[in-house]
Formats: structure tokens, sequence, C-alpha cells
């Protein structure tokens, strides 16, 4: 926030403003304004009157919060100490351990206090990273180290997924992919699925790579089939399948990820889409290409016999399944 904001909040405290039309006017969030008054308020014990939300101050307040003045800034003693300790190869979390419990420790200070100093200006200067277990550039987001939602959680890795899929033994398992085009096309793609099984293929544009759009189509085009010929969808992790979850709420079908930079895991539509490129090159203007051609497309691949299936067509093998 800056100075002439804390100004402006003080002259508007002073005309009896409420917190939610400062924040109004100043185009902030009603709890940004809050915290700011609560955080920044100067309080005066011996001269009460004096008490308030003054922008130099507030200013001041927050100017040295940023910069963490505590306990390794004001005392030298316990600084050198930590750097002592730091250079003797202990970690942030053993030193603020071991002088908790040091009878002769003149002061504790919390690992946390430590990491800040080592990576603000002052520790950046005298190199205290390089004294660290593990050296990064910058400090973590503390609450950001271990993501608790992953993307891509672990218990979706193709590792567990069952050996009835991966051995095309069950039916209404498909793989999915997007083909890309030149640069000059835009972010314009098509979406290739194939059903492991029966190799049958289902194909559609898309406007942009975003996910949550390519999720709602995918719904639409596979939930109008049996549940039983929709089980799950094998994905790569690129961005454009991060919204995966909404094909569970959609229509119930699961999905698996490929290991990163590992596509030959989703073999059935890696080949599949090298067959389309004979058709849809790299430089065709997707979004000029007809929706008819785009069906007879569609057709074309799925009514060619298949040596794999015993020189039947795709579209042969996924009727029959379908209608067991």
């Amino acid at each position: 926030m800056s100075f002439d904001e804390r100004r402006s909040i003080s002259r508007m405290l002073d005309q009896k403003f409420s917190q939610s039309e400062i924040a109004r006017r100043l185009g902030r969030d009603r709890a940004t304004i809050s915290r700011e008054i609560k955080r920044n308020y100067w309080h005066d014990q011996e001269f009460p009157d004096a008490e308030g939300y003054w922008a130099m101050t507030a200013n001041d307040m927050a100017r040295d919060r940023r910069r963490r003045i505590g306990k390794l800034f004001r005392r030298e003693d316990l600084r050198n100490e930590v750097i002592g300790k730091l250079e003797s190869g202990w970690s942030p979390e053993q030193i603020a351990g071991r002088l908790k419990i040091e009878p002769a420790a003149k002061a504790s200070v919390c690992h946390e206090t430590i990491y800040r100093y080592v990576y603000s200006p002052e520790g950046q200067r005298q190199q205290l990273a390089r004294l660290l277990p593990e050296r990064r550039r910058k400090r973590r987001p503390r609450y950001a180290r271990k993501p608790q939602n992953p993307v891509f959680p672990d218990e979706r890795s193709i590792k567990h997924r069952p050996e009835a899929i991966n051995d095309r033994k069950e039916f209404g398992h498909w793989e999915a992919d997007l083909m890309i085009f030149e640069r000059v096309q835009g972010n314009a793609n098509v979406a290739t699925v194939v059903e492991r099984t029966s190799r049958f293929t289902m194909l559609f544009k898309n406007n942009d790579r975003q996910s949550k759009p390519i999720m709602e189509r995918l719904i639409d085009v596979l939930s109008p089939l049996p549940r039983h010929a929709r089980q799950s969808l094998t994905f790569d992790r690129g961005f454009e399948f991060v919204s995966w979850r909404r094909l569970k709420q959609g229509m119930g079908t699961d999905a698996w990820f490929c290991d990163p930079s590992a596509p030959w895991q989703k073999g059935s539509v890696e080949n599949m889409n090298r067959r389309i490129r004979r058709y849809l090159p790299r430089d065709t203007a997707v979004l000029s290409v007809p929706d008819e051609s785009i069906r007879s497309l569609i057709d074309r691949l799925n009514s060619t016999p298949r040596k794999c299936l015993g020189f039947r067509t795709p579209t042969e093998v996924f009727r029959r399944e379908v209608n067991k």
C-alpha cells in the first residue's frame, strides 16, 4: 500500500467514513483496509489522545515490518552466533531448537526468522544462502512448499491404472490428446480421443487450449455413450487437462495421467495423431476446416481395417462392444 493511500485512509477515518466505504473509494478489498488499520494503528498509553491511524506513522511501521526488523537485526551478538552456527553446517531448525534448550543462551529465535534474514538484502550481501543445506536463489513461500492439492495427484498416475486397462482387456477406456498447429494459426487445435480396445476415434475442434471448455466438449461427446463405454480417459500432463475432475462430476469418468515427458505411455492416441497428420498437416488453418470434413475424416479412420483388430474396422469392434 502506498503512502498516498495511507494519507487517504487517515483523512477518511477523520471524516468518519466506514471501512467499506474507504475500500470502495480506494478500489481495495475491505479486508485489506481492515488489516492495514489494525496492524498500523498507533497506540500510546501515556498520551491516549495521540492514539489513532496516522499516515506517516503507519508508513514507518509498515516499512519496518517489510525490513523485518527483529532480533537478528537489532542484536549483533545473537546475529553473530546464528551466522557462526550456519558456518558450522547447522540448519536454521537446528539453531533455533538448540537456542531454546541452551541454558547459557541469551535469547531464542524462530527458524523462520533465520530464513528471512538469510534471504534479506543484508543476508544476501553476506552470501548466507550458500551455508544452507539446500540452497535456493530465494525463499519459497512458507505455505506453498508442499502443495496440498496437486493438479495431477499421484493416485491418478498411470502406474496405478488397473492391469485390465493396460492390457486392453476391458472396453470403455480412452486416450486423449490435442493436435497443435503452426503458431500463425493461433491456439486452435483438434482433440483426438481413441478407445483403447477398438481403436475407435473421435475428433473435435477447439478455439483455444483452455482446459474447462475442452473438458466440457469431452463430456458432450462421450456422455451419450453407455456407462461401460466411457469408464476412463488417459491424458498427458499438459495444462489443457488440469480441469480433469470435471469428467468425474459431469459423467462419472475417471482420469489417468502419463508420467512427465512420457507421451509414449498413451501410444494409441499418439499413433492415431500420426495418421491424422496426413490429412491435417501442421500448416492447416484448422478453424477454416468445415465440420463436414472433420466428420468425413472420422468415418474414414473408423472404417479402415486394422491389423491389430484382425483386419476388422474400429467401427465394427466398437459397435460389438457397445451392444454387449
